[in-house]
């Protein structure tokens, strides 16, 4: 089911629903670019596990209006507007790749409403301290981020209009022809990575997911990229009270596994879990299993009610 509400500032964002209506309630945060419309257990699943899914387009993303100067934190007000909206009680929230900083956001600052929370593939935050942010990344991220890095600290207006140039780029490309990004990707993946896209179902999931990502904007993608690299908001050392899993795939490349072990080590109510033999995007056929995990924690926080 498609939905649209109001932010607190006013800005329209665009959810979706699916799975069990009465089922316990996650945040399906996606990924970077991506979309509500993002790889996702069937319907059948997410009966069958009792979970009620929800997806919204991040601002800048999708249908959803651009929140501008936007950060990590911003999850937060965003997620809390839908669960709102639709009357929840305690929710959970599952974020994947660049979904996963926004799902701690959310474990931070709603710890009375986040009943679990879990970040996959996540990135660390960019001040992480005794971390070598970038080693182990692949090249297309490096080149991003240090863009924007540069953007951000230097106030360079060139650096900054070169970056929103080359994903403006990459969006029309995508509106294309999604298949292009997985296409630009594929060198940089190891090889548990191409055995995960190269399945029909998924791909087909990625390619939908990225087309309806750029279908207004680039804007989305630019934001995230911007939010990774400046002050998130909040500290991933102050989520105490919601169990919050980490799940990592050690051969990735895309958000290398020292950025895994940095949070593992600061998240005093962290679950990790590391994949030996994974790489980033086995994180999409994981979500069921994390799903489970996520309901079992929200009961014994707050019982049958969830």
């Amino acid at each position: 089911m498609l939905g649209s509400v109001k932010s607190g500032d006013g800005r329209l964002l665009f959810f979706e629903t699916s799975g069990d209506p009465k089922g316990h309630p996650v945040f399906l945060l996606h990924g970077t670019p991506g979309s509500r419309v993002g790889p996702r257990p069937r319907n059948s699943v997410l009966y069958q596990l009792g979970i009620r899914l929800i997806s919204y387009d991040r601002p800048g993303y999708g249908e959803s209006q651009r929140l501008k100067d936007r950060a990590v934190c911003h999850a937060a007000a965003d997620v809390k507007a839908i669960a709102d909206h639709l009357n929840l009680g305690p929710f959970s929230v599952l974020g994947r790749s660049g979904g996963g900083p926004h799902a701690l956001a959310c474990a931070a600052l709603l710890p009375d409403s986040v009943a679990s929370a879990a970040a996959l593939v996540s990135l660390a935050p960019h001040n992480a301290e005794d971390l070598d942010w970038y080693d182990g990344m692949a090249q297309s991220n490096i080149d991003a981020y240090k863009a924007a890095s540069a953007a951000l600290e230097d106030g360079s207006a060139a650096c900054l209009d070169r970056l929103k140039a080359n994903l403006a780029s990459n969006a029309d490309a995508i509106r294309d022809n999604p298949a292009s990004l997985l296409s630009w990707l594929t060198p940089e993946m190891p090889a548990a990575d191409r055995v995960v896209v190269g399945h029909g179902g998924i791909r087909n999931l990625l390619l939908a997911n990225y087309r309806t990502s750029a279908v207004r904007s680039s804007f989305g993608w630019l934001d995230d990229v911007l939010s990774f690299r400046q002050n998130w908001g909040f500290e991933p050392g102050k989520i105490v009270e919601v169990p919050t899993m980490l799940w990592h795939g050690e051969h990735d490349t895309f958000s290398p596994v020292g950025h895994f072990r940095w949070l593992a080590d600061r998240i005093p109510s962290a679950t990790p879990v590391l994949k030996r033999e994974a790489a980033h995007f086995a994180a999409l056929p994981a979500v069921p299993e994390i799903l489970a995990w996520l309901r079992d924690r929200a009961r014994e926080r707050f019982g049958a009610v969830v």
